[in-house]
């Protein structure tokens, strides 16, 4: 059995350590042959984790090789403003050729990817995870949800030929839940007495009963005083052409709006370069309007946008999970 770490440029050390030493340590206990290395899309390197530490890759990431490949997350700075922020480098990740070998991978029934916390991040943020289960770090499920991946809070959720964990630690977890699965739960249970941990949490799987879903509201954010006017926005008010700019955290975006009344109901599309999008769930309530947008560029993200408009000037924030909220300003074209 070939198990592949890979590395990148800010990877988390813990992501990649853990997983790595609970599949040696494997290994010692088993009668199969199993080779564990560290990997990387450029090859044999130096690989620096986003906290400074470099880890020895051995080589390319091979997918001839049958097994697993492991994909941790990223380390840096929860704040946005930091040099050292996490989500640029989760994002830098998703522009290397390291994409290109997890799309080949994810089409590859005889490979299992394995994701450490924010490693699903990046395959989906890739746009590789439409459809799928699968969880990652509690403040990245946000995020998750914009990419159409559907998120699952648990520990580890294993949706067949990807086997994702949510948390820091994590990789200990997925790691022993990985051997239990492939290799069997004595040699399992062997490790955990090496390490003295025991895995945590139930492993989430799309079988058995549903639970019943209670509707619980988590919508704490205050809005901000409208004027008299804008209180009293109406569909008509809204229709016609709007130039849009979108700062957003990875760069500026130039929209064209187009909103219209159709038997009742607003409609709008969105211009962006050469891609036309439709404007999903357009609705006006207390004064503001809302819609979603599913984006291409400059990532494939689901958009909420929560707008005012005054006359001809709109203004608000579009946002996306946990990536910070980006400024809307715009004008209705003549």
């Amino acid at each position: 059995m070939n198990i592949q770490v890979i590395l990148f440029d800010g990877f988390d050390p813990l992501d990649a350590i853990a997983p790595y030493e609970v599949f040696t340590a494997a290994s010692m206990y088993s009668k199969k042959e199993i080779i564990v290395e560290f990997v990387s899309a450029e090859g044999r390197r130096m690989v620096q984790s986003g906290n400074g530490m470099q880890l020895q890759a051995e080589g390319e990431i091979d997918l001839s090789k049958k097994g697993m490949i492991v994909l941790p997350g990223a380390c840096g700075s929860t704040d946005e403003n930091s040099p050292n922020s996490l989500i640029p480098k989760i994002i830098n990740a998703t522009k290397t050729k390291l994409i290109d070998f997890l799309a080949d991978a994810l089409n590859d029934p005889e490979i299992i990817c394995v994701t450490v916390c924010g490693g699903s991040l990046i395959l989906a943020l890739a746009g590789l995870l439409v459809g799928r289960h699968v969880v990652t770090h509690h403040m990245g499920m946000g995020l998750l949800s914009t990419t159409d991946a559907i998120p699952v809070k648990a520990r580890t959720v294993d949706d067949n030929d990807l086997v994702s964990s949510g948390g820091v630690t994590s990789g200990l977890d997925v790691a022993l839940y990985m051997v239990e699965r492939e290799i069997g739960p004595a040699i399992a249970i062997e490790v955990e007495k090496l390490f003295e941990f025991e895995r945590r949490g139930t492993v989430w799987k799309a079988t058995g009963e549903n639970p019943i879903t209670l509707a619980i509201s988590t919508d704490n954010e205050e809005n901000p005083m409208l004027s008299e006017r804008a209180m009293q926005l109406t569909q008509e008010d809204v229709t016609g052409k709007w130039f849009v700019d979108i700062s957003t955290p990875i760069g500026k975006m130039c929209v064209e709006l187009n909103l219209w009344l159709e038997n009742g109901k607003l409609i709008g599309l969105a211009k962006q370069e050469d891609d036309t999008l439709p404007l999903e769930e357009v609705k006006i309530a207390n004064g503001r309007l809302t819609w979603v947008l599913k984006t291409k560029k400059p990532l494939p993200l689901k958009l909420l946008f929560d707008v005012t408009i005054e006359v001809d000037t709109i203004s608000g924030s579009a946002k996306a999970g946990a990536l910070p909220k980006s400024k809307i300003s715009g004008y209705r074209m003549k």
